[in-house]
């Protein structure tokens, strides 16, 4: 991957990595712990749901904050922990976007109030692009995956 590239896809997964963060820590403190509650039963998702959900957005924060902040001590590593990350993170606001459109869901639970998707399907787009960055091949390798001398 090339410096200016590196630059965007550390600060993407910056962004990311830290909303993640939020959105998990603050589901642990009420009033949002209650609200993340009514949306994951008012979706009719499986009961494991809660605990999975809060547990993915703790991990999916930080995975990206770690791929940045030990970048160098994860070298080679790092674009497949950031792939990964990007995947899960896709799956997640996947759901989180079923949630929002769910019509048993009150707008009142959900993250601002705002029933339209806006949040998650942001998001999303921010995971996509990072994927695509990290994923699109620098100037010194060719096509088959193999480095130019």
């Amino acid at each position: 991957m090339n410096t200016a590239n590196e630059r965007v896809t550390n600060v993407i997964a910056l962004v990311l990595g830290v909303t993640m963060l939020t959105f998990g820590f603050l589901k642990l403190f009420e009033p949002i712990h209650t609200w993340f509650h009514i949306q994951v039963t008012n979706s009719h998702l499986p009961p494991g749901s809660f605990v999975m959900g809060i547990a993915s957005e703790l991990a999916i924060g930080t995975a990206f904050v770690l791929s940045v902040v030990v970048s160098a001590r994860l070298g080679r590593f790092r674009p497949g922990l950031v792939i990964t990350t990007c995947l899960w993170l896709i799956v997640t606001m996947c759901v989180a976007v079923y949630v929002h459109l769910q019509p048993n869901v009150p707008a009142g639970v959900l993250p601002l109030g705002i029933k339209p998707p806006f949040i998650p399907l942001s998001v999303l787009a921010l995971a996509i692009l990072e994927l695509v960055l990290v994923k699109r091949p620098s100037g010194h390798e060719v096509p088959n995956g193999r480095y130019r001398s």
